[in-house]
């Protein structure tokens, strides 16, 4: 009788062991499950609201953190998740043809995209096909190409639409070699979501880069009413 409490003792963790390690496999599936299952929100813009003043909020003065607010008017309407990249731009710029026949001036881009990765800005170039007719695209992104490249492509030619990553974006605003002055668009990939489900604002350095970016000039562009920001 003296053994069986030890022999309990002992078989009873290696039992709690496996069954911990099975809950928790299941558990992690559930999550993905449950991701990939329900029906993903669709990004507004209060949601890039919310996420500028708690990223600021800690350490900007009350005046500060006022000049980086975003009134709706500054927003083009959202994708609601039915839209293909294509449908979507056409739908938030009817008058692209007429802006892209306007459009001459160098280092500069009437619509620039900022997503996650290289991978995906080629994926978005592929899928504005329908929508971009003839107008000449750029990649902005650091894989494979040097900022010294896409600078004198952008001083040396006309280019309608950046496609790009925020940190080569910023880099060249801040290196002069692209001017934002003729941009009338600027398109967030908010809804898109990599193998591991992130969306481009739940990766922290891409996070910060694009806030920094927007704080940069894009808010103030968008403040003085010469860019509209749309969330696909």
């Amino acid at each position: 009788c003296a053994l069986q409490p030890t022999e309990c003792f002992l078989s009873q963790p290696e039992e709690k062991q496996e069954t911990t390690v099975k809950a928790k496999r299941r558990k992690k599936k559930k999550i993905s499950d449950i991701l990939q299952q329900t029906a993903p929100k669709p990004g507004v813009p209060a949601d890039l609201q919310n996420l500028l003043s708690q990223y600021f909020g800690e350490n900007r003065s009350v005046i500060e953190i006022e000049e980086l607010k975003l009134s709706d008017s500054c927003f083009l309407s959202a994708n609601d998740l039915t839209h293909s990249f294509s449908s979507y731009l056409k739908e938030i710029c009817p008058k692209w043809a007429k802006l892209r026949r306007n459009h001459k001036e160098k280092k500069s881009v009437v619509m620039l995209v900022i997503c996650s990765s290289a991978l995906r800005s080629l994926e978005l170039i592929k899928s504005m096909t329908a929508f971009k007719g003839d107008c000449r695209v750029l990649k902005l992104f650091a894989k494979h190409i040097k900022i010294k490249e896409q600078m004198n492509m952008l001083e040396k030619g006309v280019f309608h639409i950046g496609v790009g990553t925020p940190g080569r974006v910023k880099a060249l605003v801040e290196q002069d070699g692209l001017c934002l002055n003729s941009t009338k668009y600027l398109i967030l990939d908010w809804n898109w979501r990599d193998q591991k489900l992130r969306r481009m604002m739940d990766i922290p350095e891409i996070k910060k880069e694009t806030i920094d970016l927007l704080e940069m000039s894009i808010i103030k562009l968008c403040r003085e009413g010469s860019v509209k920001l749309g969330l696909f």
